[in-house]
């Protein structure tokens, strides 16, 4: 079975140029990648969080609409 997830997370890049990538698939398990760009650390953090994913299984979700300010 397929599902989708959607899970913020953050990317930053060190003072040498390496990305890093974060997201936590539940407040006790982390996912991280890294990479020799920004869009190469967010693909290895997917394959990370579908590990994760897989090991632990996917949580609960819930979805709410809201208006964000400008």
């Amino acid at each position: 079975m397929q599902r989708d997830i959607t899970l913020p997370f953050t990317v930053d890049q060190d003072e040498n140029g390496d990305w890093y990538a974060a997201a936590a698939l539940t407040p006790n398990a982390f996912a991280n990648g890294e990479g020799d760009t920004r869009e190469a650390a967010i693909a290895d953090l997917k394959d990370a969080i579908a590990l994760l994913a897989e090991e632990l299984g996917v949580p609960e979700q819930l979805t709410v609409t809201v208006e964000a300010g400008q």
